[in-house]
Protein backbone atom coordinates (compact mmCIF):
# COMPACT_ATOMS: atom_id res chain seq x y z
CA UNK A 1 0.00 0.00 0.00
CA UNK A 2 1.22 3.60 -0.23
CA UNK A 3 0.41 6.18 2.33
CA UNK A 4 0.37 10.16 0.98
CA UNK A 5 1.63 12.15 3.70
CA UNK A 6 2.19 16.33 3.46
CA UNK A 7 4.04 18.05 6.12
CA UNK A 8 3.22 21.30 6.04
CA UNK A 9 6.18 23.35 8.11
CA UNK A 10 6.61 26.80 8.96
CA UNK A 11 9.37 27.24 6.21
CA UNK A 12 8.43 24.35 3.55
CA UNK A 13 5.45 22.53 2.61
CA UNK A 14 6.65 18.57 1.49
CA UNK A 15 4.22 15.99 -0.11
CA UNK A 16 5.67 12.46 0.47
CA UNK A 17 4.92 8.80 -0.67
CA UNK A 18 5.93 5.93 1.85
CA UNK A 19 5.41 2.32 1.13
CA UNK A 20 3.62 -0.56 3.48
CA UNK A 21 6.79 -0.78 5.23
CA UNK A 22 7.00 3.00 6.18
CA UNK A 23 9.72 3.40 3.96
CA UNK A 24 9.81 6.81 1.75
CA UNK A 25 9.46 5.70 -2.29
CA UNK A 26 12.35 7.47 -3.95
CA UNK A 27 11.83 10.17 -6.20
CA UNK A 28 8.31 10.20 -4.52
CA UNK A 29 8.89 13.73 -2.87
CA UNK A 30 7.75 17.36 -3.92
CA UNK A 31 8.50 20.40 -2.03
CA UNK A 32 8.19 24.66 -1.41
CA UNK A 33 10.09 26.75 0.39
CA UNK A 34 8.19 29.92 1.95
CA UNK A 35 8.98 32.34 4.20
CA UNK A 36 6.79 34.31 6.80
CA UNK A 37 6.06 38.04 6.51
CA UNK A 38 7.33 39.38 9.14
CA UNK A 39 6.58 43.13 9.20
CA UNK A 40 5.52 45.00 10.55
CA UNK A 41 7.29 44.64 13.56
CA UNK A 42 6.52 41.42 15.42
CA UNK A 43 4.14 40.01 12.73
CA UNK A 44 4.73 36.71 12.04
CA UNK A 45 1.92 35.61 9.15
CA UNK A 46 1.35 33.83 5.59
CA UNK A 47 -1.21 34.66 3.27
CA UNK A 48 -3.50 31.77 3.24
CA UNK A 49 -3.97 31.11 -0.53
CA UNK A 50 -0.55 31.81 -1.58
CA UNK A 51 0.37 28.66 1.36
CA UNK A 52 -2.51 26.98 -0.21
CA UNK A 53 -1.24 27.01 -3.80
CA UNK A 54 2.14 25.74 -2.31
CA UNK A 55 0.26 22.85 -0.72
CA UNK A 56 -1.25 22.14 -3.60
CA UNK A 57 1.24 22.35 -6.16
CA UNK A 58 3.15 19.68 -4.06
CA UNK A 59 0.02 17.29 -4.25
CA UNK A 60 -0.04 18.40 -7.58
CA UNK A 61 4.03 17.29 -8.32
CA UNK A 62 3.61 14.05 -6.23
CA UNK A 63 -0.03 12.41 -7.82
CA UNK A 64 2.32 12.07 -10.92
CA UNK A 65 4.61 9.60 -9.46
CA UNK A 66 3.65 5.96 -10.49
CA UNK A 67 3.19 4.77 -7.12
CA UNK A 68 0.13 7.41 -6.48
CA UNK A 69 -2.22 5.33 -8.22
CA UNK A 70 -1.83 3.03 -5.41
CA UNK A 71 -2.43 5.60 -2.52
CA UNK A 72 -5.31 4.36 0.71
CA UNK A 73 -4.64 6.47 2.72
CA UNK A 74 -3.41 10.41 3.56
CA UNK A 75 -1.89 11.83 6.50
CA UNK A 76 -1.47 15.29 7.18
CA UNK A 77 0.89 17.09 9.46
CA UNK A 78 1.09 20.94 10.44
CA UNK A 79 2.87 23.62 11.62
CA UNK A 80 0.27 24.46 14.77
CA UNK A 81 -0.68 27.16 16.91
CA UNK A 82 -2.00 28.96 13.51
CA UNK A 83 -4.79 30.97 12.65
CA UNK A 84 -6.81 32.33 10.48
CA UNK A 85 -10.91 34.12 10.10
CA UNK A 86 -12.98 33.03 6.91
CA UNK A 87 -16.72 34.28 5.69
CA UNK A 88 -19.92 32.24 5.31
CA UNK A 89 -18.68 30.95 2.25
CA UNK A 90 -14.92 29.94 3.42
CA UNK A 91 -13.04 32.65 2.10
CA UNK A 92 -10.03 33.81 3.77
CA UNK A 93 -10.85 37.54 5.39
CA UNK A 94 -7.55 37.44 7.50
CA UNK A 95 -4.01 36.31 6.84
CA UNK A 96 -2.60 33.29 9.09
CA UNK A 97 -1.65 34.42 12.37
CA UNK A 98 1.13 32.01 13.32
CA UNK A 99 3.36 31.29 17.06
CA UNK A 100 5.78 33.60 16.16
CA UNK A 101 3.55 36.48 15.79
CA UNK A 102 3.93 38.61 18.75
CA UNK A 103 1.72 41.61 18.51
CA UNK A 104 -0.78 40.29 21.22
CA UNK A 105 1.81 40.65 24.13
CA UNK A 106 -0.29 43.94 25.61
CA UNK A 107 -2.78 41.29 25.68
CA UNK A 108 -1.46 38.68 27.39
CA UNK A 109 -0.26 41.21 30.19
CA UNK A 110 -4.50 42.53 29.87
CA UNK A 111 -5.51 39.49 30.41
CA UNK A 112 -3.29 38.24 33.48
CA UNK A 113 -5.57 40.41 35.15
CA UNK A 114 -8.53 39.23 34.64
CA UNK A 115 -8.21 34.97 34.28
CA UNK A 116 -6.53 32.93 37.04
CA UNK A 117 -3.52 31.77 34.84
CA UNK A 118 -2.55 28.65 36.74
CA UNK A 119 -5.66 26.84 35.99
CA UNK A 120 -6.25 27.89 32.51
CA UNK A 121 -2.66 26.34 31.89
CA UNK A 122 -3.82 23.05 33.64
CA UNK A 123 -7.11 23.07 32.38
CA UNK A 124 -5.60 23.70 28.27
CA UNK A 125 -2.41 22.80 28.61
CA UNK A 126 -0.98 25.65 27.28
CA UNK A 127 0.43 29.09 28.94
CA UNK A 128 -1.29 32.50 28.59
CA UNK A 129 1.69 33.82 25.84
CA UNK A 130 1.35 35.28 22.12
CA UNK A 131 2.30 31.94 20.43
CA UNK A 132 -1.52 31.32 21.42
CA UNK A 133 -5.28 32.26 20.22
CA UNK A 134 -6.27 33.65 23.49
CA UNK A 135 -4.87 36.43 23.62
CA UNK A 136 -4.68 37.08 19.71
CA UNK A 137 -8.35 36.99 19.46
CA UNK A 138 -8.21 39.76 22.00
CA UNK A 139 -5.75 41.59 20.43
CA UNK A 140 -8.09 41.16 16.89
CA UNK A 141 -11.43 42.04 18.54
CA UNK A 142 -9.47 45.20 20.43
CA UNK A 143 -7.03 46.03 16.68
CA UNK A 144 -9.65 44.76 14.11
CA UNK A 145 -13.14 45.38 15.10
CA UNK A 146 -14.96 45.64 11.71
CA UNK A 147 -12.92 42.64 10.33
CA UNK A 148 -13.60 40.65 13.57
CA UNK A 149 -17.23 40.81 13.03
CA UNK A 150 -16.93 39.65 9.63
CA UNK A 151 -15.65 36.23 10.29
CA UNK A 152 -17.98 33.49 10.60
CA UNK A 153 -15.57 30.78 11.38
CA UNK A 154 -11.82 31.08 13.41
CA UNK A 155 -9.96 28.35 12.31
CA UNK A 156 -6.34 26.48 11.96
CA UNK A 157 -4.60 26.39 8.35
CA UNK A 158 -4.97 22.90 8.03
CA UNK A 159 -8.46 22.60 8.50
CA UNK A 160 -9.26 25.89 5.89
CA UNK A 161 -7.64 23.27 3.75
CA UNK A 162 -9.85 20.61 4.37
CA UNK A 163 -12.88 22.85 3.74
CA UNK A 164 -11.68 23.88 0.44
CA UNK A 165 -11.08 19.82 -0.09
CA UNK A 166 -14.06 18.52 1.24
CA UNK A 167 -16.65 21.42 2.01
CA UNK A 168 -16.97 20.88 5.82
CA UNK A 169 -14.19 19.18 7.81
CA UNK A 170 -13.70 19.63 12.17
CA UNK A 171 -10.45 19.94 13.69
CA UNK A 172 -8.61 17.46 15.38
CA UNK A 173 -7.88 17.36 19.01
CA UNK A 174 -4.31 17.63 18.39
CA UNK A 175 -4.33 20.53 16.44
CA UNK A 176 -6.81 22.48 18.85
CA UNK A 177 -5.14 21.36 21.64
CA UNK A 178 -2.45 23.44 19.84
CA UNK A 179 -4.73 26.90 20.28
CA UNK A 180 -4.78 27.17 24.19
CA UNK A 181 -8.47 26.99 23.70
CA UNK A 182 -8.87 23.42 24.43
CA UNK A 183 -10.18 21.96 26.95
CA UNK A 184 -7.64 18.80 28.09
CA UNK A 185 -10.37 17.50 30.34
CA UNK A 186 -13.32 16.59 28.04
CA UNK A 187 -11.60 17.38 24.75
CA UNK A 188 -14.49 20.66 24.54
CA UNK A 189 -13.67 24.33 23.69
CA UNK A 190 -12.71 25.59 26.83
CA UNK A 191 -16.15 27.56 27.72
CA UNK A 192 -14.14 30.08 30.58
CA UNK A 193 -12.05 31.31 27.87
CA UNK A 194 -14.75 31.55 25.24
CA UNK A 195 -16.36 33.67 28.34
CA UNK A 196 -13.64 35.54 28.80
CA UNK A 197 -13.07 36.70 25.04
CA UNK A 198 -16.98 36.89 24.88
CA UNK A 199 -16.71 34.66 21.83
CA UNK A 200 -19.71 32.02 21.07
CA UNK A 201 -18.31 28.45 20.21
CA UNK A 202 -20.37 28.78 16.81
CA UNK A 203 -17.69 30.76 15.39
CA UNK A 204 -14.56 27.82 16.18
CA UNK A 205 -14.56 24.46 14.04
CA UNK A 206 -16.56 21.41 15.95
CA UNK A 207 -13.97 19.07 17.22
CA UNK A 208 -12.89 15.49 16.31
CA UNK A 209 -10.24 12.56 16.79
CA UNK A 210 -7.23 12.47 14.23
CA UNK A 211 -8.09 8.97 12.58
CA UNK A 212 -11.86 10.32 12.02
CA UNK A 213 -11.64 9.82 8.46
CA UNK A 214 -12.86 12.08 5.50
CA UNK A 215 -13.49 11.26 2.04
CA UNK A 216 -14.92 12.17 -1.04
CA UNK A 217 -13.21 15.03 -2.63
CA UNK A 218 -15.47 18.11 -3.87
CA UNK A 219 -15.90 17.92 -7.54
CA UNK A 220 -13.16 20.29 -8.20
CA UNK A 221 -10.72 18.79 -6.42
CA UNK A 222 -11.89 15.07 -7.12
CA UNK A 223 -11.31 16.47 -11.05
CA UNK A 224 -7.86 17.80 -10.64
CA UNK A 225 -6.52 14.50 -8.08
CA UNK A 226 -8.50 11.44 -9.37
CA UNK A 227 -6.12 9.20 -7.73
CA UNK A 228 -7.40 10.58 -4.47
CA UNK A 229 -11.38 10.95 -5.14
CA UNK A 230 -12.40 8.69 -2.70
CA UNK A 231 -9.28 7.84 -0.91
CA UNK A 232 -9.71 8.64 3.02
CA UNK A 233 -7.83 11.44 4.54
CA UNK A 234 -6.90 11.45 8.47
CA UNK A 235 -7.72 14.34 10.37
CA UNK A 236 -4.34 17.19 10.74
CA UNK A 237 -1.68 16.45 13.45
CA UNK A 238 0.18 18.74 15.08
CA UNK A 239 4.29 18.53 13.71
CA UNK A 240 5.45 17.84 16.91
CA UNK A 241 3.15 14.91 17.72
CA UNK A 242 4.17 13.62 14.33
CA UNK A 243 7.68 13.76 14.99
CA UNK A 244 7.26 11.77 18.51
CA UNK A 245 5.78 8.59 16.44
CA UNK A 246 7.89 8.97 13.62
CA UNK A 247 11.26 8.69 16.40
CA UNK A 248 9.94 5.83 18.37
CA UNK A 249 8.83 8.00 20.96
CA UNK A 250 5.11 6.81 21.95
CA UNK A 251 5.20 6.29 25.78
CA UNK A 252 7.49 7.25 28.99
CA UNK A 253 10.35 5.07 28.39
CA UNK A 254 12.18 7.54 26.30
CA UNK A 255 12.31 11.31 25.44
CA UNK A 256 12.26 12.72 21.76
CA UNK A 257 14.24 15.51 20.97
CA UNK A 258 13.75 17.45 17.50
CA UNK A 259 15.85 20.32 16.22
CA UNK A 260 14.84 21.49 13.17
CA UNK A 261 14.31 25.55 13.36
CA UNK A 262 13.44 25.69 16.55
CA UNK A 263 13.70 22.55 19.21
CA UNK A 264 11.47 21.16 21.61
CA UNK A 265 11.59 18.12 24.01
CA UNK A 266 8.48 15.85 24.72
CA UNK A 267 7.14 12.84 26.03
CA UNK A 268 4.08 10.92 25.24
CA UNK A 269 1.89 10.33 28.23
CA UNK A 270 -0.62 7.32 28.50
CA UNK A 271 -2.61 9.02 31.43
CA UNK A 272 -5.81 9.96 31.96
CA UNK A 273 -4.98 13.41 32.47
CA UNK A 274 -1.03 14.04 33.80
CA UNK A 275 -0.16 17.31 34.88
CA UNK A 276 1.60 20.11 32.95
CA UNK A 277 4.91 20.90 34.84
CA UNK A 278 5.21 24.53 35.04
CA UNK A 279 6.55 26.31 31.79
CA UNK A 280 5.82 23.56 29.98
CA UNK A 281 2.50 22.26 27.77
CA UNK A 282 0.15 20.08 27.31
CA UNK A 283 -1.18 18.92 23.60
CA UNK A 284 -2.46 16.16 22.21
CA UNK A 285 -0.96 13.35 19.86
CA UNK A 286 -4.54 11.65 19.94
CA UNK A 287 -7.71 11.70 22.48
CA UNK A 288 -5.97 8.95 24.86
CA UNK A 289 -2.40 9.98 24.10
CA UNK A 290 -0.89 13.17 25.74
CA UNK A 291 2.08 15.17 24.54
CA UNK A 292 3.62 16.79 27.40
CA UNK A 293 7.18 18.92 26.66
CA UNK A 294 8.32 22.27 26.08
CA UNK A 295 9.65 24.29 22.84
CA UNK A 296 12.28 26.99 22.43
CA UNK A 297 12.68 29.26 20.06
CA UNK A 298 16.56 28.69 19.29
CA UNK A 299 17.56 25.91 17.53
CA UNK A 300 18.84 25.49 14.24
CA UNK A 301 17.97 28.91 13.64
CA UNK A 302 21.00 29.72 16.25
CA UNK A 303 23.16 27.67 14.17
CA UNK A 304 22.17 29.53 11.16
CA UNK A 305 22.64 33.35 12.78
CA UNK A 306 26.30 32.12 13.83
CA UNK A 307 27.37 30.53 10.49
CA UNK A 308 26.30 33.44 8.36
CA UNK A 309 26.87 36.79 10.90
CA UNK A 310 30.44 35.28 12.21
CA UNK A 311 31.76 34.25 8.75
CA UNK A 312 32.40 30.68 9.72
CA UNK A 313 34.62 28.02 7.83
CA UNK A 314 33.38 24.48 6.59
CA UNK A 315 36.14 23.24 9.39
CA UNK A 316 33.84 24.45 12.14
CA UNK A 317 32.69 20.34 13.01
CA UNK A 318 36.18 19.16 13.32
CA UNK A 319 36.84 22.60 15.27
CA UNK A 320 34.35 22.32 18.05
CA UNK A 321 35.28 18.54 18.45
CA UNK A 322 38.37 19.32 19.62
CA UNK A 323 37.20 21.70 21.75
CA UNK A 324 37.53 21.86 25.89
CA UNK A 325 33.64 21.86 26.62
CA UNK A 326 32.77 26.18 27.82
CA UNK A 327 36.57 27.17 27.31
CA UNK A 328 35.97 29.87 25.66
CA UNK A 329 35.10 32.34 28.75
CA UNK A 330 31.40 33.37 27.35
CA UNK A 331 27.74 32.88 28.70
CA UNK A 332 25.66 33.23 25.81
CA UNK A 333 21.48 33.34 26.08
CA UNK A 334 20.46 32.09 22.67
CA UNK A 335 17.17 33.81 22.88
CA UNK A 336 17.69 35.75 19.75
CA UNK A 337 14.07 35.00 18.38
CA UNK A 338 12.41 35.43 22.14
CA UNK A 339 11.50 32.95 24.49
CA UNK A 340 8.94 29.55 24.63
CA UNK A 341 9.09 27.45 27.09
CA UNK A 342 10.14 27.59 30.12
CA UNK A 343 10.11 31.37 30.93
CA UNK A 344 7.46 32.19 28.25
CA UNK A 345 8.89 36.21 28.45
CA UNK A 346 7.22 37.67 25.62
CA UNK A 347 9.92 40.60 24.81
CA UNK A 348 13.03 38.44 25.60
CA UNK A 349 16.11 39.01 23.82
CA UNK A 350 19.50 37.54 23.14
CA UNK A 351 22.48 37.96 25.06
CA UNK A 352 26.70 37.31 25.66
CA UNK A 353 28.67 38.70 27.96
CA UNK A 354 32.70 38.11 29.06
CA UNK A 355 33.56 38.63 25.39
CA UNK A 356 37.85 39.82 25.23
CA UNK A 357 39.42 41.07 22.37
CA UNK A 358 41.19 37.37 22.23
CA UNK A 359 37.82 35.63 21.81
CA UNK A 360 37.31 34.69 18.39
CA UNK A 361 34.09 33.69 16.25
CA UNK A 362 34.90 30.02 16.77
CA UNK A 363 34.18 31.05 20.32
CA UNK A 364 31.00 32.24 20.24
CA UNK A 365 29.53 29.88 18.11
CA UNK A 366 30.41 27.01 20.68
CA UNK A 367 28.85 29.09 23.44
CA UNK A 368 26.02 29.58 21.51
CA UNK A 369 25.61 25.95 20.53
CA UNK A 370 26.22 25.33 24.22
CA UNK A 371 23.75 28.06 25.24
CA UNK A 372 20.86 26.09 23.28
CA UNK A 373 21.82 22.85 24.94
CA UNK A 374 21.67 24.15 28.44
CA UNK A 375 18.13 26.30 27.88
CA UNK A 376 16.97 22.38 26.44
CA UNK A 377 18.58 20.93 29.97
CA UNK A 378 16.02 23.03 31.72
CA UNK A 379 12.94 21.38 30.00
CA UNK A 380 14.69 18.12 30.32
CA UNK A 381 14.58 18.36 34.25
CA UNK A 382 10.82 19.31 34.11
CA UNK A 383 9.80 15.90 32.40
CA UNK A 384 11.80 13.79 34.59
CA UNK A 385 9.12 12.89 36.44
CA UNK A 386 6.67 12.26 33.93
CA UNK A 387 9.19 9.71 32.27
CA UNK A 388 11.17 6.72 33.49
CA UNK A 389 13.59 6.59 34.97
CA UNK A 390 16.87 6.80 32.59
CA UNK A 391 14.69 7.30 29.73
CA UNK A 392 17.01 7.71 26.99
CA UNK A 393 16.71 10.76 24.17
CA UNK A 394 15.89 10.02 21.12
CA UNK A 395 17.17 12.94 18.54
CA UNK A 396 16.38 13.78 15.50
CA UNK A 397 15.70 16.29 12.99
CA UNK A 398 17.47 18.32 10.16
CA UNK A 399 19.61 20.47 12.33
CA UNK A 400 21.47 17.54 14.44
CA UNK A 401 22.43 16.08 10.74
CA UNK A 402 26.02 15.48 10.31
CA UNK A 403 26.43 17.89 13.41
CA UNK A 404 28.30 15.07 15.59
CA UNK A 405 29.85 17.98 17.96
CA UNK A 406 26.49 19.50 18.35
CA UNK A 407 25.14 16.28 19.66
CA UNK A 408 27.76 15.17 22.02
CA UNK A 409 27.40 18.85 23.33
CA UNK A 410 23.23 18.43 24.32
CA UNK A 411 24.06 14.82 25.48
CA UNK A 412 26.86 16.08 28.28
CA UNK A 413 24.26 19.09 29.15
CA UNK A 414 20.83 16.60 29.10
CA UNK A 415 23.14 14.27 31.28
CA UNK A 416 20.79 11.14 29.27
CA UNK A 417 21.96 9.06 26.50
CA UNK A 418 20.96 10.33 23.22
CA UNK A 419 19.87 7.87 20.33
CA UNK A 420 20.48 9.41 17.23
CA UNK A 421 17.72 8.64 14.46
CA UNK A 422 18.83 6.95 11.05
CA UNK A 423 16.18 8.74 9.54
CA UNK A 424 15.89 12.72 9.37
CA UNK A 425 12.07 12.66 7.81
CA UNK A 426 10.50 11.93 11.54
CA UNK A 427 7.59 14.02 11.49
CA UNK A 428 6.81 12.66 7.93
CA UNK A 429 7.17 8.81 8.99
CA UNK A 430 5.73 9.78 11.87
CA UNK A 431 2.27 10.71 10.09
CA UNK A 432 2.23 8.01 7.86
CA UNK A 433 2.39 5.66 10.70
CA UNK A 434 -0.39 7.63 12.20
CA UNK A 435 -2.38 7.19 8.81
CA UNK A 436 -2.01 3.01 9.37
CA UNK A 437 -3.55 3.11 12.66
CA UNK A 438 -6.46 5.09 11.47
CA UNK A 439 -6.97 2.49 9.00
CA UNK A 440 -6.24 0.01 11.97
CA UNK A 441 -3.16 -1.58 9.90
CA UNK A 442 -0.70 -0.56 12.41
CA UNK A 443 0.02 0.54 16.57
CA UNK A 444 2.43 3.05 17.43
CA UNK A 445 4.64 0.65 18.77
CA UNK A 446 5.20 -1.19 15.34
CA UNK A 447 7.56 0.06 12.53
CA UNK A 448 10.21 1.28 15.34
CA UNK A 449 12.91 3.60 13.68
CA UNK A 450 16.46 2.84 13.17
CA UNK A 451 19.18 4.40 15.64
CA UNK A 452 22.54 5.18 14.14
CA UNK A 453 24.74 6.34 17.25
CA UNK A 454 24.38 6.47 21.02
CA UNK A 455 26.15 9.17 22.85
CA UNK A 456 26.69 8.33 26.35
CA UNK A 457 27.10 11.59 28.45
CA UNK A 458 30.90 11.99 30.05
CA UNK A 459 30.60 12.91 34.14
CA UNK A 460 33.21 15.58 33.52
CA UNK A 461 31.58 17.46 30.84
CA UNK A 462 28.59 17.35 32.65
CA UNK A 463 29.81 18.99 35.55
CA UNK A 464 31.65 21.83 33.29
CA UNK A 465 28.19 22.08 31.92
CA UNK A 466 26.19 22.44 34.90
CA UNK A 467 28.44 25.48 36.05
CA UNK A 468 27.88 26.43 32.63
CA UNK A 469 24.21 26.62 33.12
CA UNK A 470 24.35 28.43 36.38
CA UNK A 471 25.79 31.26 34.98
CA UNK A 472 23.52 31.43 32.52
CA UNK A 473 20.61 31.22 34.78
CA UNK A 474 22.30 34.15 36.04
CA UNK A 475 22.62 36.05 33.32
CA UNK A 476 18.45 35.35 32.52
CA UNK A 477 17.47 36.01 35.76
CA UNK A 478 19.51 39.86 35.72
CA UNK A 479 18.58 40.56 31.97
CA UNK A 480 15.26 39.12 31.68
CA UNK A 481 13.37 37.36 34.98
CA UNK A 482 14.03 41.23 36.36
CA UNK A 483 12.83 43.22 33.37
CA UNK A 484 9.52 40.70 33.56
Amino acid sequence: MTILVLDIGSSSTRALLYDDTLEAIPGATASAAYQMTTTPPGAAVFDALDLQQQVESCVDAVLRHPAAEQIQAVGLATFVGNMLGVDAAGRPLTPVYTYADTRSAEDVAFLRTVIEEHSKHQRTGCPLHTAYQPARLHWLRRTEPAQFAQVTTWLDFATYLYRCWFGEAPCSYSVASWSGLLNRSDLTWHEQWLYALDLDDALLPPLADYNDLLAGLTPAYAARWPALRDVPFCLAVGDGAAANVGSGSVDESCIALTIGTTAALRIVSGEILPPVPDGLWGYRVDAPHHLIGGATSEGGNIFRWAWETLRLEATLEDELLRRVPDSHGLTFLPLLAGERSPGWATDATGAVIGLRLSTTPVDIAQAALEGVALRLALIADQLTPLAAEGAPVIGGGGALRGATAWAHIIANALNRPLHLLENDEITARGTALLARRALGQASLHDFPPRITTVIEPVPAIVEVLRAARDRQAWLYDRLIAAAG
